[in-house]
């Protein structure tokens, strides 16, 4: 398979980024996307060039670091990670455009590679649970309706990638910071910080400077791990009524 690859190069921060175009033969379908980017480093090297730095780890659709927009997608067009998005998605001859997340809360560090650490400091103020729970407690000892662990898992799941936030057209990070607070707030451990979590994080994540929640769905279509829209109403409703008993007290 031969590609023509559109790349977008930035030497810093600081710097004015650009579309470099290079052209790649001799890739298999059953590489994944990054292999792929590897066989064009490879190139790069051998010919003397600066090879296209990418956000990588796992390698296994766990991590969330492979953060790429292929063809306008986050994550490209299949609902997956970049890395489990395999060139059999791909036609021979194609042309691919390949960015990294435009969002003002993540700056563009080198080529594809974006600083994501503003998600770090939204879990930092309250994805967490501080109240001391001891020694490992017997199993069922703290019995959770399967319904909240249903719901609880479902929530989990979040990789934190940042697909959301690229696909919104409004750089909103509400379908990751719901998907953390109610993963917490519907289990007994995190009842004590339930109000305090939810005014904390959602304070954080305004701080930090992501775009307003317009409910475009947007976020939920390129979640690669199914977050469900409905976890931006729950973490509304918590939001709601915190800030309502804190204005009792």
């Amino acid at each position: 398979m031969k590609l023509t690859l559109r790349v977008w190069r930035q030497k810093n921060a600081d710097a004015d980024g650009t579309m470099s175009t290079y052209q790649v033969d001799g890739i298999s379908s059953d590489m994944s996307f990054l292999e792929m980017l590897d066989l064009l480093n490879e190139q790069l090297i051998l010919s003397g060039e600066d090879p296209v730095a990418f956000d990588h780890d796992c390698r296994e659709g766990i991590c969330g670091a492979c953060s790429l927009v292929i063809n306008g997608d986050a994550h490209g067009p299949e609902r997956t990670t970049t890395c489990q998005l395999h060139m059999r998605s791909f036609k021979d001859g194609d042309t691919i455009d390949i960015e990294p997340w435009r969002a003002a809360a993540f700056p563009v560090i080198k080529d594809l590679v974006v600083d994501r650490s503003a998600f770090d400091r939204i879990i930092q103020a309250g994805g967490y649970v501080t109240a001391p729970t001891g020694s490992a407690p017997e199993a069922h000892a703290t019995p959770v309706p399967k319904a909240d662990a249903d719901f609880a898992f479902e929530h989990a799941e979040c990789i934190g990638c940042g697909a959301c936030v690229a696909a919104c057209p409004n750089g909103a990070a509400m379908l990751f910071t719901s998907a953390k607070i109610n993963h917490l707030n519907v289990l007994p451990q995190g009842a004590p910080e339930r109000e305090s979590r939810v005014l904390d994080m959602v304070a954080q994540m305004d701080d930090e400077g992501f775009g307003g929640c317009t409910l475009a769905g947007e976020c939920a279509t390129a979640c690669p791990k199914g977050i469900p829209l409905m976890s931006i109403t729950s973490m509304n409703r918590e939001w709601l009524r915190a800030t309502r008993k804190a204005g009792k007290r």
